[in-house]
């Protein structure tokens, strides 16, 4: 038997010496993570064994907080690789993804199905009513033990068998799902010759085609792809509408067929996941996934987008009209299609507010936008970020700060990574290098943070200029970011965003809200050249415009939510095709022609692949909490001091240290009100269809 590397040869074993123990991105080759995994996953099948048969009775330290402390050597592996497999991967990251899958879900189930283990967990359970703990020892006690029975401790071997089957065969195909889409995304190419076929397109959609064709070898023309600044400027503003066809077509028709199609492998994993609750006692996967989230159970989910639809499809219904009347007024005679809808909502735009979306853009420096949210982030909670050039980078267009709490200590270290490129996948999404944690000494454990985005990339001289609605992803992201820079838990587990799906949105969706607040846009929004802030008429026209086709925004959001719970509130496997499910779902609920779910399923990479499954619904129950939280805000102050401690220590610092609602009662002093968020998409006033 070989013996495990030497750490000096190994830069991922050893100690991180660098500054904040933050990884060695510049000694860390691919070739790294495997002997790597190998070395982590026995270190931490050797801790769980010591745990098991540990020869002294089980105790809350010596059985469930000496679990939490485990597998540090395997979490930090783990994070580094899945880390840059998202942002900066490789075929050789990617070979490597398919071979880990597996094999860390079987490294799961040895934990979770680990009977010795259990038999302690279960004790120490049985014995928490003569334990003298303190209010987050006994939760996560409470949470350590809940965990093991959900994921099956009580099963018998032979059900156990067939989790472990189950979770290794899902593991396989989650992952594949996600590079299937990558591969799709990047595969296509929309090549432009003539230069009337650009018409319509803005400056800087044309500047920035023509630098991706002079990247891809072409001496002239214009090239767009799938990346979303790409595809959506495209949509939005070119006036060839066999071309916007065309785009649509592609960006659609992903995943569908040849080596990347996604359809049997999607209904695969939701026939498993069905199995799998069932086997744990629940009729469908939405029973089994809710159980552990606020919204608690799939009928309150249900409750909560039925009662946006109605309102939503009217506001949608009556944007389409608009829609019909503006293609009659220039002559036209067909019904809008989904590839028509950005585009003739531009030009509506511009005619009722005087309001060019893209003509904003000079107003949206990626770098002003970024500290207009750092500006917030002081003002709030007395933080500052400080550029750091001598950090590690695992690619050269990341940027580092590092954080300083009010008192001037070091709070954690802040990545961003903006710029879209093939080796990463696409969406926009925070994630961290290291949780938040205290040590047994009580020193605290910095969240290393990173935010990964796909934005509007400079071209030539002109720097990154973003969309109104990149500067609010941006704003959401960081929000994401400081849930876990402000952390303040004991246990990891428990730490930052260590929380159910329908909460986590809450402080990432709050920080839209300062994002496109007047007061913070006069104050980040500032002129590329000339450097004059955003105009008052800009600003009056932002605000007259915010509940501007809100109806078509929440109407393919929900048409997302639902055919999410049609996939994970079966209670009998999927016997027919994946086009099936999703048009019964759609003709059920009523969705127009005109628009069709913001994901289709073969590219629902949420669901299938991010760990959203039955959870995609968390950002419209997460944007009730918002708009609720926000208005304490608006009631109380902008900046407000006693409002912004309330919301740090209740929500931000608490990570999952106690149950959600409460956390949220005891910021706010009540449960939310849903008429804030109706209020905010201008839907209350919708007439009924």
């Amino acid at each position: 038997m070989s013996s495990p590397p030497s750490p000096t040869d190994q830069p991922l074993l050893a100690p991180f010496t660098t500054p904040f123990g933050i990884p060695p991105f510049e000694q860390i080759r691919d070739e790294h993570y495997e002997p790597a995994f190998d070395e982590a996953l026995r270190e931490h099948r050797s801790e769980i064994e010591a745990i098991a048969t540990n020869s002294e009775a089980p105790t809350f330290e010596n059985t469930v907080e000496a679990l939490d402390r485990s597998g540090a050597l395997l979490t930090r592996v783990a994070l580094v690789f899945s880390n840059l497999n998202g942002a900066h991967t490789n075929d050789r990251l990617l070979a490597l993804a398919r071979t880990m899958a597996p094999r860390l879900a079987a490294h799961g189930d040895f934990i979770n199905l680990h009977e010795g283990l259990f038999a302690r967990i279960r004790s120490v359970w049985e014995s928490r009513e003569q334990l003298v703990l303190d209010a987050q020892a006994a939760w996560l006690l409470e949470e350590t033990y809940r965990g093991f029975v959900r994921r099956g401790a009580n099963l018998s071997d032979r059900e156990k068998e067939r989790l472990r089957e189950i979770h290794s065969e899902l593991s396989l195909l989650t992952v594949r799902f996600g590079q299937n889409l990558l591969a799709a995304t990047n595969a296509y190419e929309l090549f432009i010759g003539r230069e009337e076929d650009l018409a319509g397109l803005p400056d800087g959609a044309i500047a920035a085609a023509a630098e991706s064709a002079r990247e891809k070898g072409r001496e002239s023309g214009w090239l767009f792809t799938l990346a979303n600044p790409s595809v959506m400027a495209f949509l939005s503003y070119a006036k060839n509408r066999d071309l916007r066809r065309e785009i649509w077509e592609a960006y659609q028709s992903r995943c569908v067929d040849g080596e990347t199609d996604n359809r049997a492998d999607l209904l695969r994993i939701t026939n498993l996941r069905l199995e799998r609750a069932r086997l744990l006692g629940h009729p469908s996967h939405a029973h089994y996934t809710l159980e552990d989230s606020m919204a608690e159970t799939p009928e309150n989910v249900l409750q909560l987008l039925r009662d946006l639809w109605t309102p939503a499809l009217a506001k949608a219904q009556a944007e389409e009209a608009d829609i019909r009347a503006e293609i009659a007024a220039e002559g036209g005679d067909f019904a809008p299609e989904p590839y028509d809808w950005r585009y003739y909502t531009e030009i509506i735009r511009k005619k009722r507010y005087a309001l060019d979306a893209d003509a904003l853009r000079p107003y949206f420096r990626l770098e002003n936008v970024l500290e207009g949210a750092f500006r917030v982030a002081q003002r709030l909670y007395g933080l500052t970020f400080q550029r750091r050039t001598d950090l590690p980078l695992y690619h050269p267009e990341v940027m580092t700060y590092e954080v300083f709490d009010r008192d001037g200590s070091h709070l954690g270290v802040f990545y961003a990574d903006f710029f879209p490129r093939p080796s990463k996948r696409v969406g926009a999404w925070m994630t961290n290098f290291r949780k938040q944690s205290y040590t047994p000494g009580g020193e605290r454990v910095p969240m290393i943070a990173v935010n990964v985005c796909n934005f509007t990339r400079p071209v030539g001289d002109q720097p990154a200029l973003l969309t109104l609605d990149e500067a609010r992803t941006l704003f959401h992201e960081f929000g994401h970011a400081l849930h876990g820079l402000l952390s303040q838990v004991r246990y990891q587990s428990l730490s930052g965003l260590s929380v159910a799906r329908d909460f986590v949105e809450l402080p990432s969706q709050i920080m839209e809200n300062w994002a496109m607040h007047p007061e913070v846009l006069k104050e980040y929004a500032r002129h590329y050249e000339t450097g004059e802030p955003i105009p008052d008429a800009l600003l009056e026209r932002i605000a007259a415009v915010s509940t501007f086709d809100e109806g078509f925004g929440t109407l393919e959001y929900l048409a997302a939510s639902f055919l999410d719970m049609a996939y994970h509130l079966r209670t009998a496997p999927i016997t027919g095709s994946a086009e099936e499910v999703e048009r019964a779902a759609m003709e059920e609920i009523g969705l127009i022609p005109s628009i069709v779910p913001r994901y289709r399923s073969a590219t629902f990479q949420h669901i299938f692949s991010g760990g959203y499954a039955a959870g995609y619904y968390s950002y419209i129950w997460a944007a009730v909490l918002d708009a609720d939280a926000f208005a304490a805000f608006e009631e109380n102050g902008l900046y407000d001091q006693a409002t912004a401690t309330a919301f740090r220590k209740e929500v931000l610092e608490r990570g999952n240290t106690g149950r959600y609602a409460d956390l949220y009662r005891r910021f706010r002093g009540a449960g939310p009100d849903p008429r804030h968020l109706m209020k905010r998409r201008g839907l209350e006033a919708s007439p009924r269809p």
